[in-house]
């Protein structure tokens, strides 16, 4: 791991610790088309819609298993860089069997608050029915979804990115196999749907927990390692919470954009799900470029590799910017076609195809944006990070939700998260500076006196 993370050339070290998050991203990414897909064969526009007022609940989940998955993450890669392996152990199994407690209580508390919950994300008379079959089944395995993520981060900072995308992969592929079976032959609509989903988490945490216990030297679930100091803790939550609030908001703009887009009818909604699952074809690789890095970046800061840093920082840039920009341009060009894939009805192809060009005109700023929000989590940055959080999906999001939906209508709709997204850009381009500038060329001073590279 030391050789790796210290030594190895960075190009190296970033593809083979990125590249296997990106190839997990891409099997999830697969089944959420093929998901879309098999549900939109129905025909039923409703049910489609109902599935979609549904999804910030995914996030919703994925945000709190990342309070304990980024923030031990975080804390553990640069322990790594300062070699404290006794430390980087009882953290890695507070922040498995937390998590496993917070999923828990989440689900509950999910079931009991069911129906305000639902009306909150958009759900309407129409479609209320088809959003509760899927929430319910879906709800159940919050524990599964949200205790998968601190052993999914954990084992990356040990170099074992491989490992964690063969879980995901092996979840996914059994998800994607249960899926039309329970949808078109069991008949179990939404809830088969959700059920589907759930079996899929399942795989994929119990070959997470078999990785971790036969590959991992230092990440532990041994529950007698499970304790902590206080001050300790309070590291994981203040890096977690600002992670966990980036994907609070992405659940917070979706029922937001489900809200705001109910009032033009389930057409707009539905297109707008499938508009997402297109959107998904580049974000996941970026997200998993930008988070596949973390160890690395986060190593060699709390190694006080200056130069090291940059470069990771530089080349993880370069790489989220060209891709963005190279896959973007080709599905805003064959956008029709890929709407008309998912549903064969003119209005969604017209509606689809114009949301799905609006989404996409902004992704070189969304890669920069994952860039800056992973580099202050890494580097245990909790105010930047939290700034970060709040602002793309969140208040810039709100704010120019609200500006824009009252000037244009459905057109502001469409368009306040690219305008958001440029917002937020200018916002972490200017805490990056604030936070790094002053600190590499103290590194690098340092390493200069020291004669070391």
């Amino acid at each position: 791991m030391n050789e790796l993370f210290e030594k190895a050339p960075i190009k190296k070290v970033y593809f083979k610790i990125s590249l296997p998050v990106v190839m997990g991203m891409l099997a999830s990414m697969i089944f959420s088309l093929a998901d879309t897909f098999f549900v939109a064969q129905t025909g039923n526009t409703n049910l489609v819609a109902g599935i979609t007022v549904c999804t910030p609940m995914f996030m919703f989940m994925m945000a709190l298993g990342d309070i304990f998955g980024l923030g031990g993450s975080s804390i553990i890669s640069r322990l790594f860089g300062q070699k404290n392996y006794e430390l980087s152990r009882r953290i890695s199994a507070v922040c498995f069997y937390y998590s496993l407690i917070l999923g828990a209580v989440v689900a509950i508390l999910l079931l009991v608050f069911e129906k305000p919950i639902l009306h909150l994300l958009g759900a309407t008379d129409a479609t209320y029915s088809y959003a509760a079959a899927f929430y319910r089944v879906f709800v159940i395995g919050a524990p599964l979804i949200i205790a998968e993520l601190a052993p999914s981060n954990l084992i990356r900072t040990e170099g074992l990115a491989k490992q964690s995308m063969q879980a995901i992969v092996f979840g996914t592929a059994l998800a994607l196999i249960l899926d039309p079976i329970f949808l078109f032959i069991f008949k179990w609509g939404a809830a088969g749907v959700a059920l589907a989903n759930i079996l899929g988490y399942a795989l994929e945490f119990g070959f997470l927990i078999y990785y971790t216990h036969r590959d991992c030297k230092y990440i532990t679930m041994d529950i007698k390692e499970a304790h902590i100091s206080f001050k300790d803790f309070k590291e994981i939550l203040a890096i977690g919470i600002p992670g966990s609030v980036t994907n609070l908001m992405q659940s917070f703009g979706m029922a937001l954009l489900n809200n705001f887009l109910a009032k033009y009818g389930a057409t707009q909604v539905a297109a707008m799900g499938i508009t997402q699952k297109i959107y998904l074809i580049v974000m996941l690789v970026m997200v998993g470029f930008a988070f596949g890095a973390q160890p690395l970046i986060g190593y060699n800061y709390g190694a006080r590799k200056a130069k090291r840093f940059k470069e990771a920082l530089h080349f993880d840039l370069l790489i989220e910017i060209v891709y963005s920009v190279v896959l973007s341009i080709i599905l805003m060009i064959f956008a029709p076609l890929l709407v008309k894939f998912f549903m064969d009805k003119p209005e969604i192809i017209t509606i689809g195809a114009y949301m799905t060009r609006a989404c996409l005109s902004t992704t070189p700023f969304i890669g920069a944006i994952l860039v800056f929000t992973t580099v202050f989590q890494s580097a245990g940055k909790a105010w930047s990070a939290f700034i970060m959080a709040l602002s793309r999906q969140g208040v810039i999001y709100f704010i120019a939700m609200l500006v824009c939906a009252h000037l244009f209508g459905l057109h502001g709709v469409v368009w306040a998260q690219p305008v958001a997204d440029v917002i937020t850009f200018a916002i972490g381009f200017a805490l990056y500076q604030g936070e790094f500038r002053k600190w590499i060329k103290q590194a690098e001073f340092e390493a200069e006196q020291k004669g070391i590279d």
